[in-house]
């Protein structure tokens, strides 16, 4: 019962904090029997409830001893169907025993349930895929192998993929694979089970690797992040599937210029800093360097930009009036609860779910103090308060933006010469990278 409610709370505010939830392949997530889902692990618990939001069924977790280290949250996680583990880097915690919860996990799959393993262990927030623990592949092979290999155990392999994990309103994708079946391995599980757990734990790696956009190291991604963000096309930045696909088309020609043109790869880094240095001077967005500038289209778009900043107005400033507070504070509270931008987005949606209804529950009784209000007034007031607030957030940034287009204009009339020579530098870079 605790889990279905929180997943119902957690998964509203999922919604409110992303925007776009892109959810591929879910039919492989049909399946009858027992199933392992092995996942990326670059945003901490937001990815947990990411699977648990795409998983219809209830699922199980695997979770560090350490988070069940006091009674109340013993309880409150395994309520939330969560399994501790004690591993080697963090020591043990009392009450935790490994073998039992070990036990707890072949019992599940036993009675066909679905259990969730981040085999990369700790959570980062990189695109590289991190070393794969064995300790997924073991469960799964002495769990056939205590059923006699007749359990039709397969394991799901899910790739989370986020445009900018701790930003609010960004987007999701989440891509699913075909389930492996491990039988294949039980015999070399009954004669060398350590051989055969590293054996499928390389099979779970290659299948993660397909659903996913991979880095080999953190400076290949950082040249790849910036590639991406002045070479991509605005459908690209809209669509986060189109994004990922041109996000995978980059690593693809780095690696063949890498093979077989390294020299170019000093050009490249010259180019982006060049790039970088002079779209900063002229205060110019990644995604206008290169667009074209026809007048007729530009007017009726700056006109209609009025228009719609003239009638949104008052509705943004009831949303701005009922939301900034706790937008601000969340804002400004987070950096202080935590270090590590991998927990920004959990702890905005936990937080978010407590503070702001809070916040629209003194509005309302406030309002309703002044202006004794009925009671369907005081419904509507209520759930204006947060749709406001979504309006707010996003005529904002439709404000911001249609700055930047004036920004664009003035260059297009004053400084000619110097965006035509910013052009001229990503038209460079994308003939080495694409001809």
């Amino acid at each position: 019962m605790l889990y279905q409610i929180l997943k119902l709370i957690v998964g509203l505010g999922i919604h409110l904090y992303y925007k776009r939830i892109k959810v591929k392949n879910a039919q492989y997530l049909e399946h009858e029997g027992p199933m392992i889902i092995i996942a990326n692990h670059p945003n901490t618990l937001m990815d947990a409830w990411m699977v648990g939001y795409v998983c219809k069924q209830p699922i199980y977790y695997m979770a560090k001893g350490t988070f069940f280290n006091s009674p109340f949250k013993k309880w409150l996680l395994t309520g939330l169907n969560m399994i501790p583990i004690n591993r080697k880097v963090d020591g043990k915690v009392e009450g935790v025993n490994n073998a039992d919860s070990f036990e707890a996990c072949y019992r599940i799959l036993e009675e066909g349930r679905t259990l969730v393993i981040f085999p990369e262990g700790n959570s980062f927030r990189e695109r590289q895929l991190r070393q794969l623990k064995s300790g997924t592949a073991r469960i799964a092979l002495e769990t056939e192998k205590r059923n006699g290999g007749k359990l039709k155990l397969k394991v799901v392999p899910m790739g989370i993929f986020y445009a900018q994990a701790e930003k609010f309103r960004s987007s999701v994708m989440v891509t699913l694979g075909p389930g492996i079946e491990v039988t294949d391995h039980l015999d070399l599980f009954d004669e060398n089970p350590s051989l055969a757990a590293k054996k499928l734990t390389e099979k779970f790696r290659l299948s993660l690797e397909r659903v996913l956009v991979t880095t080999e190291n953190s400076e290949q991604e950082a040249m790849i992040e910036e590639l991406f963000h002045f070479l991509r096309k605005k459908e690209d930045a809209a669509n986060i599937e189109k994004g990922a696909a041109f996000m995978k088309e980059l690593k693809e020609r780095i690696e063949d210029i890498q093979l077989l043109r390294p020299y170019e790869l000093t050009e490249i880094q010259q180019l982006l800093q060049a790039i970088r240095w002079q779209s900063e001077k002229l205060e110019i967005q990644a995604d206008f360097i290169n667009r074209r500038f026809r007048s007729r289209l530009y007017l009726m778009q700056v006109t209609l930009s009025i228009l719609f900043l003239l009638i949104g107005l008052p509705l943004f400033i009831y949303g701005l009036i009922h939301n900034y507070l706790q937008y601000k504070f969340t804002d400004l509270l987070i950096p202080r609860l935590t270090k590590y931008v991998e927990y920004y987005a959990a702890l905005g949606v936990l937080i978010g779910l407590i503070l702001y209804p809070l916040t629209y529950v003194g509005f309302t009784l406030m309002a309703d103090h002044f202006l004794e209000l009925t009671f369907w007034s005081e419904l509507a007031y209520f759930i204006l308060m947060p749709v406001s607030g979504i309006y707010a957030h996003t005529f904002a940034r439709y404000l911001k933006r249609t700055g930047h287009k004036w920004k664009y204009i003035f260059l297009i009339f004053n400084k000619k010469d110097a965006l035509k020579d910013l052009q001229g530098k990503q038209k460079q870079l994308e003939k080495i990278l694409f001809d």
